[in-house]
């Protein structure tokens, strides 16, 4: 019997996903699913791709599993990911103002007006909300990881903020009890709701950078038209959504347009910019028979192009998917914390409970009440807040620290990881350099150079050649009014020919002067040659007999590039360049700029692949580019750098972006990660010294020897002042300097 079976590979939705290690627990889940070939669960923008046989496994069943773990599948195409991305960012943020507002009342209280009258019961009914409301993710999802035998931040903070509640509400009705043992009833109400509060502003933060790593697919999509103008077998044109375009349709491009699918031009000419996919940004010449790719802009002619790949084949496409898997391949570091908060949670557990039953069990008197207080203080003292605080906070600050240097960083990842960084790859066209053509040297025939500069600016006033703009720009204060320029003619490959003045003018390359048998002054020819050898595009302007004038064109490289790649050197770290450009214009850019290695004639595909292969070799990467076409490159990376002047998609795909399109800011980047870093290991230490000490003596360790008990006032005080100095260190990090 043959078994007919087909594989689907599927993105779907998930919600519920509040920390990292949510999101491997989910795909750990869908894995072990029956029919299932592999599954990635992308904590960044709350998807999952699956694939699976769909004659073994449906996706209700996915959809199941992950509800008995508390998380759910959205089966429903209907439901866009982006609504559904707003409405938690939208959440987290409602979250997180109302347990500020509840919360700072009952600090105030607890800390200065504990004495006031009814001060318990106030505390009692602003904290409920905080708990109940705003923070009850906290206490589900623990009691979810409970419930499958794992722990997490939320197992803590449930069971610490919960356990200080109820013991509080206790206290709050019943203070005669310890009255009557001698004892303050005293309430830890502000404990329980500020460290609520403070954990939901590190939520917030954390939904808001995955809300724009995901606004970079969105963009990328956008740049595909919705609707495109196709030409039926009548010559008729008809506006057409652009799903419905099959293979070897034809489609009209009108001047302007996006170009919707890879194509083939079958009538017209044109330039396209195709800066978005080349990174180069000199349009490209378009005619008969040339390709055109989806997303690339058609700048002044019309064309009919016929369709060659539709949908998914498209590059645009594959851009997009290979974005998306590169942001999902990467698990984020929070997830260090997570870690060690499986461990540190059943540990502090048992150690409240070895107290309790010590105590019960060795005290001579009140043994309920010590033992009772004994569990009470170790799990108020160890508490995760300074746990909690320790990176977020060094993160908040040097993230404050970078925007103040022009130094926007998008997540905690890529701080932390940037500290490591020991190659850095650099994208040419306006990264290394300006990325716009400009004129740099000009030769004139001395006798009638402000006449002929008039002529020429005239001439290349009418062309549509992009290089004909730089020479406009080098000429532009110049008067054209009494230039009277007809029979203009563009010359496909070779330049433009007009008349001006009754006189031929030739404008173009060395094979339109050779061929209308143009000589060339002799006493140019080594300052060409040099032009050429500097990789610089060389025009030629000439009348019917001779040249009278030379410009030579380049994209310079920025006045800081060499510097920047000097101080990365002086750090140790290696320094590639890529480019989409030929081999002589690379090797003259890399010498200027001091960058030993370079790759030239790359594609953006090609780009990614080589970020793969430099982190096989083990090592940490940074890479810095401008244009849609670096963003592939971008997502693989371990820390993406951004040119502030550069694409929108760059910038969103990039988790850091320079302000400036200043190369400098690179090394002042990866000096910020190291202080970071240095601040958030230090923040570890202390929070974990606290606890080592704390948690011991609060157990009653030193009661034997001593006879010293600690009051749980004290240990929610002990706690409070973990935090602050946790807090205190981080802020040190804003007197450094870059």
């Amino acid at each position: 019997m043959m078994n007919h079976s087909s594989a689907t590979n599927k993105r779907y939705a998930i919600t519920g996903l509040s920390c990292a290690s949510c999101a491997i627990n989910a795909e750990k889940t869908l894995k072990k699913q029956n029919g299932v070939k592999s599954a990635s669960v992308n904590f960044a923008d709350a998807s999952a791709f699956i694939e699976y046989d769909d004659s073994l496994v449906s996706p209700n069943e996915f959809k199941n599993v992950l509800n008995n773990i508390g998380y759910d599948l959205l089966i429903d195409e209907s439901v866009e990911q982006d609504d559904l991305q707003r409405k938690t960012h939208d959440k987290a943020r409602n979250n997180m103002w109302w347990a500020l507002a509840f919360a700072t009342p009952v600090m105030i209280i607890g800390m200065f007006f504990m004495n006031m009258p009814y001060a318990n019961y106030i505390m009692w009914a602003l904290t409920t909300p905080v708990l109940m409301v705003f923070g009850r993710q906290f206490f589900i999802n623990g009691w979810k990881q409970t419930r499958n035998f794992s722990a997490n931040m939320d197992t803590l903070v449930a069971l610490s903020t919960g356990i200080a509640y109820v013991f509080s509400v206790f206290n709050t009705l019943f203070p005669q009890f310890w009255h009557r043992q001698g004892l303050h009833a005293h309430v830890w109400f502000e404990a329980a709701a500020v460290i609520i509060a403070f954990i939901l502003v590190g939520r917030f933060l954390e939904e808001k950078a995955k809300s724009n790593t995901s606004s970079a697919i969105r963009k990328l999509m956008g740049l595909q038209p919705k609707q495109v103008i196709k030409i039926d077998k009548t010559g008729k044109t008809i506006a057409t959504d652009i799903s419905e375009i099959n293979k070897g349709d034809i489609l009209l491009v009108r001047p302007g347009d996006k170009i919707p699918v890879d194509a083939k031009v079958v009538f017209g000419e044109s330039f396209v910019d195709e800066s978005m996919i080349s990174g180069e940004p000199i349009p490209v010449e378009k005619q008969r028979g040339d390709q055109v790719l989806a997303g690339t802009v058609n700048q002044k002619g019309s064309m009919r192009i016929v369709a060659e790949k539709v949908g998914k084949e498209t590059m645009l496409s594959q851009i997009i998917e290979m974005v998306q898997k590169a942001q999902g391949s990467k698990a984020p570091v929070q997830k260090l914390v997570d870690k060690i908060a499986s461990v540190f949670v059943p540990v502090v557990i048992v150690i409240a409970i070895i107290s309790f039953i010590a105590w019960f069990f060795l005290s001579e008197q009140n043994a309920f009440t010590q033992a009772l207080l004994a569990f009470i203080t170790v799990l108020i003292i160890a508490c995760p807040c300074a746990l909690g605080l320790a990176t977020p906070t060094a993160i908040m600050v040097g993230v404050g620290k970078g925007a103040e240097n022009g130094i926007l960083i998008k997540d905690a990842e890529s701080l932390e990881l940037a500290h490591s960084v020991d190659t850095v790859v650099l994208d040419k066209t306006g990264t290394v350099t300006i990325g716009k053509p400009e004129v740099t040297d000009q030769i004139w025939n001395p006798e009638e150079e402000s006449k002929l500069r008039s002529i020429l600016l005239a001439i290349e006033s009418q062309s549509e050649h992009p290089l004909a703009d730089a020479v406009c720009k080098a000429l532009q204060n110049l008067e054209t009014s009494e230039v009277d320029v007809s029979n203009f003619a563009s010359i496909t490959g070779r330049g433009a020919e007009a008349i001006v003045n009754s006189e031929k003018w030739f404008v173009g390359n060395l094979q339109l002067m050779d061929e209308n048998e143009i000589k060339l002054p002799s006493e140019w020819k080594p300052k060409i040659e040099q032009f050429h050898n500097e990789a610089k595009t060389v025009v030629y302007f000439a009348n019917k007999t001779r040249v009278m004038a030379v410009m030579a064109i380049t994209d310079e490289i920025k006045p800081t590039s060499a510097s920047a790649v000097e101080k990365l050197h002086a750090n140790g770290i290696e320094v590639y360049m890529l480019t989409g450009d030929n081999k002589e214009t690379a090797k003259v850019i890399a010498q200027r700029a001091g960058i030993k290695n370079f790759k030239a004639e790359v594609l953006p595909s090609q780009k990614g692949e080589f970020i793969k292969e430099l982190r096989q070799q083990g090592k940490k990467v940074a890479m810095v580019g401008d244009g849609i076409n670096d963003s592939e490159a971008l997502a693989l990376a371990d820390v993406s750098i951004a040119m502030g002047q550069g694409t929108d998609i760059a910038m969103d795909v990039a988790k850091i972006t320079l302000m400036s399109s200043d190369l400098e800011q690179i090394p002042k980047a990866i000096q910020l990660s190291k202080q970071t870093v240095k601040t958030i290991k230090e923040n570890l230490f202390w929070a974990f010294i606290y606890n080592i000490i704390a948690i011991p003596v609060a157990a009653g360790v030193l009661y034997p020897f001593t006879g010293f008990l600690l009051d749980p006032m004290v240990a929610g005080a002990a706690m409070a002042l973990s935090s602050v100095s946790v807090v205190s260190n981080s802020l040190r990090l804003k007197l450094k300097r870059l």
